[in-house]
């Protein structure tokens, strides 16, 4: 059955919106040695570029999954599409790391429209052709992704890192007035509140929790103040998981999680994405960090290695939309998922040149596709439409864990495991020497074999949790059959 025209233009905002949200996160990531050297931060403090942004994402899409529920999915996307266009407008005038840090905090409750644009597009279509549109939604984030990584690299280099940020500019504000214009809203709504001492003690866990990973190296493992946030996070999180199940309507619906296959989609999802951010975020410093460190390549090239595995997505995207309709989405994770351990184990043993990290590159690219197209449906199609904001929400929120939490643990790696390389020098001579070199540190062989071998042991556990979700597919009625 063919697209209803409504339903092609729902489809057509969605994907501008996973296109320039993927191209505004991604365009940073070939930047961040350049970050490094403009904010003149380690790369351990660059991390919360990408943590802080990950952080106040994952309470945005719980938050405002749950509200478009209540007041209208339209309503809360071109909200969150508004807020979206006026940070981006701001990240390319950022001074200092701090301030920079804030404008991508800010920016992450823009990623609230993710959640409700799958529970849209649940509304516009019939279970049957679900996987479809969530196969071209995940091949649209990997269109911007490759955009940001090539386009964003060639702006960084050739101008400046803040002429990436200018460029979205243009594209957040057409996709507010195009979903303000073209979005129809939709009829389904559920009366609920928002649970606001949920969302603040799990706040305070995963702040608390960033902040012990992402700190310890410098402030000392067993100081008093890592000490205590570590106990911080612990109680928070404890205390969470105790609320939830007193409150009416919790944060989190704990009672969907006891649902087998919900659960332990998100708990894949949380793993996945982990293992997917180790990717993004220690391939740059190993191609342009110089030698011994690294390739000393340009930013460009650094952009240019990741094309393949984003075109490998595309690629695969539909095709695994259309294993989820036929065989069920257990089997597209169950193959994304062993694809992705394949790149982990080609990075640690096969990354002795640009070309072989282009090929593991091209592996994880295309495990991605399957997995997210798997886990988003096995998700969607067990709720019911009213709840379909909420829940993938809070599937966002589990994917946004993992996500935030590997890049602190790879950039305490890359901080701790070091080795110098020269930058430069000073035209005087030092001994028989004509000239005085001048060294600095950078992340060593050492550092990104132990991120590979954590994000290898992170897939693992995601593929365990695979096999044990029971096996659903989607027939022509809608139904779905255990």
């Amino acid at each position: 059955m063919a697209f209803t025209t409504r339903a092609k233009s729902t489809i057509t905002i969605m994907a501008i919106a996973g296109t320039m949200i993927m191209y505004v996160e991604t365009m940073v990531t070939p930047a961040l040695p350049v970050l490094s050297k403009f904010f003149s931060a380690s790369y351990d403090s660059l991390s919360w570029i990408i943590t802080s942004y990950l952080i106040s994402g994952t309470i945005s899409a719980a938050i405002f999954g749950k509200l478009a529920d209540i007041y209208g999915k339209k309503r809360v996307f071109v909200i969150l599409a508004l807020v979206y266009a006026v940070a981006v407008s701001f990240g390319g005038f950022a001074n200092t790391l701090t301030e920079f840090i804030i404008i991508r905090a800010i920016q992450g409750l823009g990623m609230g429209m993710l959640p409700v644009a799958f529970a849209l597009l649940n509304d516009e279509l019939p279970k049957s052709e679900l996987p479809l549109a969530q196969g071209i939604i995940s091949a649209t984030f990997t269109v911007g992704a490759s955009l940001g990584l090539v386009v964003g690299a060639w702006i960084t280099q050739n101008y400046d890192w803040q002429w990436s940020y200018h460029s979205a500019i243009p594209i957040a504000f057409g996709l507010f007035i195009a979903s303000l214009v073209i979005l129809e809203e939709s009829p389904y709504r559920k009366r609920e509140t928002i649970d606001y001492g949920g969302i603040f003690l799990l706040s305070v866990g995963l702040v608390s929790a960033i902040l012990v990973l992402s700190e310890g190296v410098y402030w000392g493992w067993t100081s008093y103040l890592i000490i205590s946030l570590a106990f911080l996070a612990v109680t928070s999180f404890s205390l969470f998981l105790i609320y939830e199940n007193t409150v009416v309507q919790p944060f989190i619906n704990l009672k969907l999680l006891k649902i087998r296959n919900i659960f332990l989609a998100n708990l894949t999802g949380l793993f996945a994405s982990g293992g997917m951010f180790y990717l993004f975020y220690t391939i740059p410093p190993l191609l342009q960090d110089p030698s011994p460190a690294g390739f000393g390549k340009d930013i460009l090239t650094s952009g240019l290695v990741m094309v393949p595995g984003s075109l490998m997505a595309i690629v695969f995207a539909p095709i695994g939309a259309l294993i989820v309709r036929k065989y069920g989405p257990k089997l597209s994770i169950i193959i994304g998922t062993g694809v992705m351990l394949v790149a982990f184990i080609l990075l640690y043993f096969n990354r002795g040149s640009v070309t072989s990290i282009t090929e593991d590159a091209v592996f994880i690219g295309s495990g991605t596709s399957f997995v997210f197209v798997g886990i988003i449906n096995m998700i969607i199609i067990s709720t019911p439409r009213d709840s379909t904001g909420m829940v993938t929400g809070m599937n966002t929120v589990f994917r946004n864990i993992g996500s935030t939490v590997s890049p602190a643990v790879a950039g305490v790696l890359e901080t701790q495991f070091v080795v110098p390389a020269m930058v430069g020098y000073i035209p005087e001579p030092l001994g028989p020497i004509p000239f005085t070199p001048v060294y600095s540190t950078f992340p060593s062989d050492l550092a990104f074999d132990y991120i590979y071998v954590i994000g290898f042991i992170t897939l693992l556990i995601s593929l365990i949790f695979t096999f044990s979700m029971k096996k659903v597919r989607v027939n022509e009625l809608n139904e779905v059959l255990e």
